[in-house]
């Protein structure tokens, strides 16, 4: 018998369980994990969603199963955590699942992210897991002020940060949940497609091939956007689960544990299944992670244009005043330059691309200004984490870039 533990990833597939999949079961080296089961509503034979080029092969191992599930639905959850007969019960629990599209109604949050993130964490407390692991994506107004921690004031962002945020309250209230909340800044790294880095990095590329700046609407300013690479995305996820299974729910807390306060309309609560009283004090482990870059608008845009030879700068603050009044309006004429020569450029590419994943569309939300900025020092304070990708640098850039030029999916031009 294997001391390494059983472990599932449930959703996340179009967002960071393909990178925490390949961490846990690398495909050279010794595996972090006896067996990993992944659950998803998506199909991967064949792929109903963008799943690159490395995942396929992390599937055809011994050791990992994948299963398509609608984790909507109760009964389907309490199946997912069945193990195969002759094999020992899953210990390790990555919640990676939720709604991550910007423009989904909020009944559709409620149902994908809330009520699956509660059906999960119901089932896994049951079954007595010895680590639940929580991914939290950026869904809120930072301020500008730098870095915050932990404890710092903020609030959700549109539908999908209040009902992301209210599924860390359902999860922290439940009793005997080894819980661990992971909150992440701006994810990037190999086949990452989703997300504002990859969009703006595809259209870097665009910029670049015209010969022209891409510019801002947004003045530099502070505007941090701090990010952190998959890899550290998925060791921390790793390292979380290490950490609360040698400590257990209750010692946790006294060392980690946060406040997770309501942010949400009080109304809601008689509305909605499983959501927690306004008045209810709900304290659960809750870590930032996000790299050492200190990354803002401007790095990122200096970044990302510099790998293409192109230029970062910024519209005038008349045009971009009159831009960002009547961004509605204007968003198309804005996308039709951006999207017409990286059509142009798929298409003359060598050999053409006749699919990509990849958009240089940017829509409201992605113009819209985003402030990220997560102090990572209790992460690496408490847990002991050291960062595998500190910087935010164009080499790893360049290596996403040549990633998917490999698959097919990015244009390699004739010079």
């Amino acid at each position: 018998m294997s001391d390494k533990p059983n472990a599932i990833i449930l959703g996340g597939v179009n967002t960071c369980a393909r990178a925490l999949a390949a961490y846990l079961v690398p495909l050279e080296g010794e595996p972090l994990v006896s067996n990993l089961r992944i659950v998803d509503k998506y199909s991967v034979i064949p792929a109903t969603t963008y799943i690159g080029l490395e995942f396929p092969k992390i599937l055809a191992k011994d050791n990992v199963e994948y299963k398509q599930a609608n984790l909507t639905v109760a009964a389907t959850v309490t199946a997912v955590f069945d193990p195969p007969e002759g094999q020992a019960p899953y210990t390790f629990v990555f919640d990676l699942s939720g709604d991550v599209a910007y423009d989904r109604p909020e009944q559709v949050q409620v149902n994908h992210t809330l009520d699956v993130a509660r059906l999960i964490g119901e089932e896994a407390a049951r079954r007595k897991v010895k680590a639940y692991i929580r991914l939290q994506h950026p869904w809120y107004e930072f301020s500008e002020k730098g870095a915050q921690d932990e404890k710092a004031d903020i609030k959700p962002v549109r539908a999908i940060g209040v009902w992301w945020h209210e599924s860390l309250r359902t999860l922290g209230a439940i009793a005997g949940l080894n819980l661990v909340i992971l909150r992440v800044g701006l994810v990037y790294g190999p086949y990452i497609e989703y997300g504002v880095i990859p969009n703006v990095l595809t259209v870097a590329a665009v910029y670049g091939y015209m010969n022209k700046p891409m510019k801002s609407l947004w003045s530099p300013g502070k505007n941090s956007m701090n990010t952190v690479h998959s890899d550290d995305v998925a060791a921390g996820l790793w390292a979380a689960a290490q950490w609360i299974a040698g400590l257990g729910r209750s010692e946790a807390d006294k060392v980690a544990g946060e406040d997770i306060p309501f942010l949400n309309e009080k109304s809601k609560v008689a509305e909605v299944t499983g959501m927690r009283p306004a008045n209810e004090k709900i304290v659960a482990p809750l870590f930032n992670l996000a790299d050492d870059n200190h990354t803002t608008l401007h790095t990122a845009g200096e970044t990302m244009t510099g790998i293409f030879g192109t230029t970062f700068e910024y519209h005038s603050f008349v045009t971009s005043s009159m831009i960002r009044f009547r961004l509605e309006d204007v968003v198309e004429d804005i996308n039709e330059a951006h999207v017409n020569t990286w059509a142009e450029m798929i298409t003359k590419a060598n050999p053409p691309i006749p699919n990509t994943q990849l958009s240089a569309y940017m829509d409201t939300f992605t113009l819209s200004k985003h402030v990220v900025a997560l102090s990572n020092a209790k992460f690496k304070r408490v847990v002991g984490y050291e960062l595998q990708h500190p910087k935010f640098t164009p080499e790893l850039l360049r290596d996403i870039v040549n990633k998917w030029k490999e698959e097919g999916s990015w244009p390699t031009l004739d010079a």
